[in-house]
């Protein structure tokens, strides 16, 4: 094997073995939730403890989690073509500053 083939090896197989630890080291109920809860869940239940009244409601709550979600994913996509596009941009304006000194 070339050392790039097995670079790309090591690389595989440590990613697996990340994996297949996470899986077996996080414990989980039945259900799947009690190892992956997260911080928004233990926030709102400190907060729920300490008997917060919020001072405004929402103006409108989308109807359904799956909504919710789709909401974060359109925000997310968005965020990431802004990213790409100055990403983007900086790299071809940097070739075409290599260009534009190479031919000086």
């Amino acid at each position: 094997m070339k050392k790039s083939h097995l670079e790309i090896l090591v690389g595989v197989l440590v990613i697996v073995l990340l994996v297949v630890a996470t899986l077996v080291i996080v414990p989980s109920g039945g259900d799947g939730e009690e190892g992956w809860g997260g911080a928004d869940g233990g926030a709102a239940e400190m907060i729920d403890e300490t008997g917060y009244i919020p001072w405004f409601n929402s103006i409108w709550a989308p109807p359904s989690g799956e909504i919710e979600s789709l909401f974060f994913c359109i925000q997310t996509a968005i965020g990431a073509i802004i990213i790409g596009y100055f990403f983007g941009y900086w790299n071809a304006s940097a070739k075409a500053r290599r260009g534009k000194q190479e031919e000086e």
